[in-house]
């Protein structure tokens, strides 16, 4: 489901920044997700993904039910990208969607996906990409973002696969994990976000905007159950910390 979600402005809430290190996604063992995270309802035709907190195999974190369903969860960024380009987190799938297929907007489901969204420069939008993104603003909001790139879970496509969404070249989809044999567990991830927005746009952003994490199983109507955890960014020089 590669529709863009809608952020709310980045001005709202600080990120908690610990000298070059921002957290962006710690969560607490209990109780309510914390703001600014949010639950945005994509697609209304089908019930939203259920998110809620858990601590799992010594981990808390967010825990993402999807049947048959989509939603964000999503909050702001505002992050210095020339001094923190480097996110860093961790996630989970029990196991990878069955028949999605990330070139057809019938397959367009992730067990897992992490969802960053971007202003860019005006002068690398032509005509024909402003038109759309003026008719998609009027459609669904103001906050529709430039661009988006979405960091996946497949299910077939091998690691490194870039494939622009199915819905929308404004998204591209970079697959991170794929199958199952990493399922069941833990696995940490570092991505260099100002170096794969410039691959996959021939630029680098001008601004981070929005962060949103998704178990996406509107399209197929599979059923997904995934975890996310400790989302934040370091400098290009600094290990992501051992949590």
């Amino acid at each position: 489901m590669g529709r863009p979600g809608v952020f709310l402005a980045a001005a709202m809430l600080p990120s908690l920044v610990q000298g070059e290190t921002v957290w962006v996604g710690r969560f607490p063992e209990s109780g309510a997700i914390p703001a600014p995270w949010q639950v945005e309802h994509i697609n209304k035709d089908f019930a939203p993904t259920r998110y809620g907190l858990r601590v799992w195999d010594g981990v808390p974190g967010v825990e993402a039910h999807a049947e048959k369903s989509m939603a964000l969860l999503a909050r702001p960024v505002d992050i210095d990208l020339a001094k923190t380009p480097i996110l860093c987190w961790r996630w989970r799938v029990d196991a990878p969607l069955k028949t999605a297929d990330m070139t057809h907007k019938s397959g367009d489901d992730y067990a897992a996906r992490v969802y960053l969204s971007f202003e860019v420069p005006p002068d690398t939008l032509g005509l024909g990409t402003s038109l759309a993104l003026k008719l998609a603003r009027s459609l669904r909001g103001s906050q529709v973002p430039d661009a988006a790139v979405n960091y996946v879970w497949d299910n077939t496509h091998p690691v490194g696969t870039w494939q622009a969404n199915a819905y929308t070249d404004r998204a591209r989809m970079l697959v991170l994990r794929t199958g199952a044999a990493d399922a069941g567990r833990w696995v940490e991830e570092r991505r260099d976000v100002t170096a794969d927005v410039s691959r996959a746009f021939g630029h680098a952003p001008r601004r981070l905007t929005g962060l949103a994490l998704a178990s996406d199983t509107d399209n197929t109507g599979e059923t997904a159950h995934a975890g996310f955890a400790d989302f934040l960014f370091v400098e290009r020089e600094t290990a992501c910390p051992a949590r």
